[in-house]
């Protein structure tokens, strides 16, 4: 194994499960998932807590299948959804640069990832955990969108089919 192959994975692997950690426990300065929930609320992540949980447990989970080097492609694509989302809802609108908020460290994390997997699994798996990564956190936001709509109106039909079951049975 390459030295400096695993340190990345190794170090991008457990900064990732403390960064998700700070979502599901609020451990290591971070605000839990009710706080984390309320801020995903006010980015139109709906219901907030849910997804702060998934968030979190995508990041805590792919984190570790990196840093352990199990199950790469899902790591990647667990990593690459989450950051993808955090571009899209929080940095995309801010520029690149992170001295002003925006995407690049997002971007170099979902980079590193996805090398990191090309290197150790091929490029066909790294891509495919870079598309599967961005198709789910473009599922997510749909979902997530669709939680601010009321469903739509149908009307009830009875269920007739317990009397139907008990008419035949007692005759």
């Amino acid at each position: 194994m390459k030295l400096l192959r695993l340190t990345l994975r190794v170090l991008i692997g457990g900064l990732f499960i403390g960064h998700g950690t700070q979502k599901l426990f609020g451990w290591f300065g971070g605000h839990g998932p009710e706080g984390t929930g309320g801020f995903f609320e006010s980015l139109g992540l709906k219901p907030g807590k849910r997804n702060a949980i998934a968030a979190g447990a995508a990041e805590a989970g792919g984190g570790a299948l990196l840093a352990s080097g199990v199950a790469l492609p899902l790591a990647g694509a667990a990593l690459t959804g989450t950051m993808t989302t955090a571009i899209r809802h929080v940095h995309g609108s801010k520029g690149p640069w992170s001295s002003d908020g925006g995407w690049e460290y997002n971007a170099v994390l979902i980079a590193a990832t996805l090398a990191v997997i090309e290197d150790e699994r091929g490029l066909g798996w790294a891509l495919t955990a870079g598309i599967a990564g961005v198709a789910g956190s473009l599922a997510l936001s749909e979902l997530a969108a669709r939680q601010d709509q009321p469903a739509d109106e149908f009307e009830a039909v009875p269920f007739q089919g317990s009397e139907q079951v008990r008419e035949t049975t007692q005759v």
